[in-house]
């Protein structure tokens, strides 16, 4: 499958120094979730490119289309490689 853009939509840390990021279709439809150590640190970027077959479905309305309103926020605010 081909690379899909998808923009930063959410962002969380837990108790255990564990850092959430997930990236969502502009349409809300689809989304990746990353995790990661919070203290390694690294750079967060407003949109990456990611192999389509990567991308979960978002099953539940409410967050679809919380996902699409904020990547098309970050779309219009953000060029794809700004650090956020």
């Amino acid at each position: 499958m081909d690379d899909v853009r998808v923009w930063l939509v959410e962002r969380t840390y837990s108790d255990r120094d564990l850092l959430t990021l997930v990236y969502a279709t502009p349409d809300g439809e689809r989304y990746l979730r990353k995790e990661r150590a919070g203290r390694l640190g690294g750079e967060t970027t407003a949109a990456i490119d990611v192999d389509g077959e990567r991308l979960s479905p978002v099953s539940d309305g409410d967050d679809r289309e919380r996902y699409a309103a904020e990547a098309t926020r970050m779309k219009r605010k953000c060029d794809p490689n700004d650090t956020v």
